[in-house]
């Protein structure tokens, strides 16, 4: 099979091995070699070369030396909306699940007092937990909320679902947000909880979460940079009266 020769070859090679992986190869299956893609679509085993290598840049593909270039699972896109960890899983179809590490009262420190717009030494909940899903570690967040917004909160167990507990037991029902997201690299604790090599890539997204006008938690959470992307949908602003006036 040749390729257009008015296009890139190695833009068409990789649209091409696209739709290989999401047609035709399975998680972790090989893709031919460079020798055979060479072979079979008549082109340079550079060109083939630079086909694969953004493949494994953007996480389509991954590879192991001496062995070959395989398929890589497919990331999660992480929407910025206000979701918990649980109802994005379960809207995936995954199972998600929690191993809580710290569940306790401490004290605002300048940093969380800033945060949460509290006094320095003010009482809060923490809870940090090990996020899953279908039993693969995902994440690793931290959450903090004052302890006059739920008080007696820490005498029952952890909830599984935070945002149903602040719901359903103290009225308080998150409604907005605010994240920041940077990217950022794990440390050895992070990458021990996560399955992952230290200073791998994670996502490192810290949220103010609102019931109406009141801060409810200020949270910051790791995700593994290789299991997810960032979703977000965009609309472009209309052009205020003025400028319409002007264009006219």
């Amino acid at each position: 099979m040749s390729l257009d020769q008015h296009k890139p070859k190695h833009l068409q090679l990789r649209e091409i091995l696209i739709d290989l992986i999401e047609s035709s190869l399975q998680v972790e299956e090989p893709i031919p070699s460079e020798r055979e893609l060479s072979t079979r679509y008549g082109v340079a085993r550079m060109t083939v070369r630079q086909a694969v290598e953004s493949l494994v840049a953007e996480g389509r593909l991954f590879k192991v030396t001496g062995k070959g270039t395989f398929v890589a699972k497919p990331k999660l896109d992480l929407q910025a909306r206000l979701t918990s960890f649980g109802e994005e899983m379960t809207r995936r179809g995954m199972r998600p699940s929690s191993t809580v590490l710290a569940y306790t009262l401490v004290r605002a420190t300048s940093h969380l007092a800033r945060e949460l717009t509290c006094e320095v030494g003010a009482d809060l909940v923490y809870l940090k937990r090990l996020r899953f899903a279908d039993d693969v570690p995902m994440a690793v967040e931290r959450t903090w909320l004052p302890h006059h917004l739920v008080p007696a909160m820490t005498e029952s167990p952890a909830p599984e679902s935070l945002y149903l507990e602040l719901a359903e037991r103290f009225n308080l029902v998150p409604d907005w947000g605010e994240d920041t997201i940077e990217a950022g690299a794990a440390d050895t604790e992070l990458a021990n909880f996560l399955c992952v090599r230290p200073n791998s890539a994670v996502l490192h997204i810290e949220r103010h979460s609102y019931a109406g006008p009141t801060l409810v938690s200020y949270s910051v959470s790791f995700y593994r940079a290789d299991r997810y992307k960032l979703w977000v949908p965009l609309a472009r602003p209309l052009p205020s009266k003025r400028r319409r006036e002007h264009d006219h």
